[in-house]
């Protein structure tokens, strides 16, 4: 009330209390402008080039934030948050950073969108494993062969076949949504694939609007080591979607602030923003380089590719 906030947050860290109240003067972040402060620095432009590294955004002390899903702490990551919390816009971020570093041959990815526009901006890039998947039953086609994909791939690695495959980046919009409409068909196939996809190399980024226990919580709990927290609904909602209680999250701003959650740690960030003009103008000079270097690998057997 003294300072005139609408709302505040108080959080305890190592017996430090913090007390958040939003800012004034609030702007967001930009990925074009935070992509172009990390290419200043070679060391962090090696890392965006690994594949499966995107960039998150920028923590409250102003240091950029970065996911690597190939680490084998990481993997699989959940973003949650209700509708404005800006998930669907991180899971944007976070494909536009994997596309414009990396190239077909390092990295594939498999986009679903139960909504139809969230992933729209994406429909070109050649690092498509298949087209954007919409429909219910398509998901399933798609996610059968995602998970016949790395078996086989297991299969190979258990025989000692050549390691030279592109790593394949799995996002999952509304999953909640699709878990409904898919049944326990699509839980069980998730299941497989978050278990045994990192050592075959397969990576899932899924969002969700409702992390409730009974919607999302026996496939969620033990398989996503990293969480991605935008402003939820309730306290119930917030220890479900970050697996910890005590996170506050439902009293986060919304519009991109998020808490990163991974090893016990709580990081408060805020999300990149790309708009889907700056998604186009990014991708369409290096589309028909990368599209002759994806058909390229085809035809050497490098890459398998879904029609």
């Amino acid at each position: 009330m003294a300072l005139g906030a609408s709302s505040a947050r108080l959080t305890r860290l190592n017996g430090t209390l913090s007390l958040e109240v939003p800012r004034a003067d609030s702007r967001w972040v930009s990925l074009a402008e935070l992509d172009r402060r990390l290419e200043s620095d070679d060391h962090l432009r090696r890392a965006l080039n690994c594949p499966g590294t995107a960039i998150l955004g920028m923590d409250s002390e102003g240091v950029p934030l970065l996911l690597r899903l190939s680490s084998p702490d990481v993997a699989h990551c959940l973003i949650a948050g209700t509708t404005g919390s800006g998930k669907t816009e991180l899971a944007r971020t976070i494909i536009a950073s994997l596309l414009i570093h990396q190239k077909p041959r390092d990295l594939q990815i498999a986009l679903f969108d139960p909504k139809g526009h969230g992933f729209a901006p994406f429909a070109r890039a050649p690092h498509l494993l298949f087209p954007i998947v919409r429909d219910p039953a398509e998901t399933l086609r798609r996610v059968h062969y995602l998970v016949a994909e790395m078996e086989r791939r297991d299969r190979g690695a258990a025989v000692g076949a050549p390691r030279e495959r592109p790593r394949v980046v799995i996002v999952m919009d509304e999953l909640a949504d699709l878990l409904q409409m898919c049944g326990t068909e699509l839980e069980a196939l998730l299941t497989r694939l978050v278990q045994r996809g990192r050592s075959a190399g397969f990576s899932l980024v899924a969002c969700t609007q409702k992390p409730s226990a009974r919607v999302v919580g026996s496939l969620v709990k033990a398989n996503f080591p990293v969480r991605l927290v935008g402003r939820v609904a309730s306290t119930d909602d917030a220890r479900v979607a970050a697996g910890i209680g005590g996170t506050d999250a439902e009293k986060l701003a919304g519009r991109g602030d998020f808490l990163l959650i991974a090893g016990g740690q709580i990081i408060r960030f805020q999300a990149a923003y790309v708009k889907p003009e700056e998604i186009a103008a990014r991708l369409e000079p290096d589309a028909q380089r990368d599209a002759a270097e994806s058909f390229s690998a085809r035809m050497f057997g490098r890459l398998r590719r879904v029609k």
